[in-house]
């Protein structure tokens, strides 16, 4: 509307003095142009902005806090503040849009492109996540499209400050998001780097997370130990049970989202698998305990890599916002527990809607947000470049590249598991095409530059995130 009005008492009629203000609003407008950062980012409308002490060389480190609507399609009702977090380096250099999936961390870090085009980083909070979710929450809100919506209208303020090229990127559920962002804003970003994102396409059919277990790795006797191991836990619940409700009494944990104890640590079993495949290499076997260990060494085992407290209501609480969102629109993996029968008593209890509380309603799409993203993807993937890790069981249904995909690539790093740095790991050819790739896309051929980024290199919230 500002804009509208302007053009009204700038044409031919306008008078002498009204030109004069004008060009002296150009002047104005011209001095903030060239304004310190800070004040610069302030000048956003909604925008609120708190500078930190940096911890990273050359770069200063700002929280943002964004006024968002709540429902993009109705901007007069709700509103929220959205969390974001910018490691500014120089105006001129190119942005790294990060988006974590989850809640931004609180402490400055360097995402694989980020130190490749020696660029700016931006880390935003997805909505939801607290402090970034409204009261009271309308859940039927927490969606892709929402989501999406929040990136692009921050985008759009933003690059009236910084100009450059633009890459996308994230792991796991923010790997997801920025496709997601990439199919509804094709436009906003010049490149997108995914890794580990999964894509679930048809929910009913998960015969690959089967086969992946069945055949991950090279060594036939680690995948039978860690399946065994998971086992054991079981035979011996009434031992685990007992240290489990130790610790709970200990940090106050309750239960009420997942009912039980033993609802929570049979949950916890069933993820047992799949946690050491995710976070942890083959090359770590022979740390796990043996099959005849004691109580409190099996104990430590399955604490260690499923980290029991995570099913917890404390534990559970913060990834409520994901949960929802896998049981509406994303989808779950279903893995046969065919080597922990008949000892599973919760088998069905391995989805989405157990780790929601009751009073939130939840329906599920059947699969129609992700036919569509899976569709647009294999018909319109443009600079899009797709990273794997060969252990990783998310991995097992990847995004593929279809007819109409153009400057784009799916690449596997052999024996890394769910990591958010796997272009430094590929194979010499493949490292330098994925290189190629983002340097040609954030327009920085002609620069020097290595993957070394020292500490800080990575996502520290990473391996917080949920198994399932």
């Amino acid at each position: 509307m500002a804009l509208l009005l302007a053009a009204g008492v700038t044409g031919a009629g306008a008078t002498t003095a009204q030109a004069v203000t004008d060009r002296a609003d150009t002047a104005q407008a011209g001095t903030a142009q060239a304004g310190d950062i800070l004040d610069r980012l302030k000048a956003i409308p909604g925008m609120q902005v708190t500078e930190k002490t940096s911890t990273l060389p050359g770069y200063r480190w700002f929280w943002l806090e964004y006024k968002q609507p709540v429902d993009h399609r109705n901007p007069k009702g709700q509103w929220f503040e959205q969390r974001i977090m910018l490691q500014h380096k120089s105006t001129d250099r190119p942005m790294v849009l990060y988006t974590s999936g989850y809640n931004t961390p609180e402490v400055m870090f360097t995402a694989e492109p980020t130190a490749l085009v020696d660029g700016n980083q931006i880390s935003l909070e997805y909505r939801y996540f607290t402090p970034s979710r409204p009261e009271p929450t309308d859940w039927t809100k927490d969606n892709i499209w929402q989501a999406a919506t929040d990136e692009h209208r921050l985008i759009r303020e933003l690059k009236k400050i910084y100009g450059t090229k633009w890459i996308s990127t994230g792991a796991s559920k923010g790997g997801m998001t920025a496709v997601y962002h990439k199919r509804f804003y094709p436009n906003d970003v010049d490149g997108s780097v995914v890794y580990v994102a999964p894509n679930d396409v048809n929910n009913n059919d998960d015969r690959a997370y089967d086969e992946f277990f069945k055949n991950v790795g090279n060594d036939p006797k680690c995948r039978a130990h860690v399946k065994s191991l998971a086992r054991e836990f079981l035979k011996r619940r009434p031992a685990m049970l007992e240290r489990f409700k130790a610790a709970a009494d200990a940090g106050g944990w309750t239960f009420e989202i997942l009912r039980t104890m033993d609802r929570a640590f049979e949950n916890s079993v069933m993820d047992y698998e799949w946690a050491f495949w995710q976070y942890s290499l083959q090359s770590d076997c022979p740390s796990l305990p043996a099959l005849d260990a004691s109580d409190d060494d099996l104990y430590k085992s399955l604490d260690g890599i499923a980290g029991l407290s995570f099913y917890t209501d404390q534990g559970l609480a913060p990834y409520v916002p994901y949960y929802y969102q896998a049981g509406t629109e994303l989808g779950w993996p279903t893995p046969k527990f065919k080597h922990l029968r008949p000892l599973l008593r919760y088998e069905s209890s391995y989805q989405p809607r157990t780790y929601v509380p009751s009073d939130i309603r939840m329906r599920f799409d059947n699969g129609r947000a992700m036919r569509d993203i899976d569709g647009w993807v294999k018909r319109n993937a443009n600079h899009m470049l797709f990273l794997y890790g060969s252990t990783d069981p998310w991995g097992s249904e990847p995004f593929r590249l279809g007819y109409g995909s153009r400057d784009s690539a799916v690449f596997t790093a052999q024996g890394l598991n769910h990591s958010a740095r796997l272009i430094d790991k590929l194979s010499p050819e493949e490292k330098a095409k994925s290189i190629a790739f983002v340097k040609r896309w954030a327009g920085v051929e002609s620069d020097v530059r290595t993957l070394t980024t020292g500490p800080a290199a990575d996502d520290p919230l990473q391996l917080q995130r949920p198994p399932l």
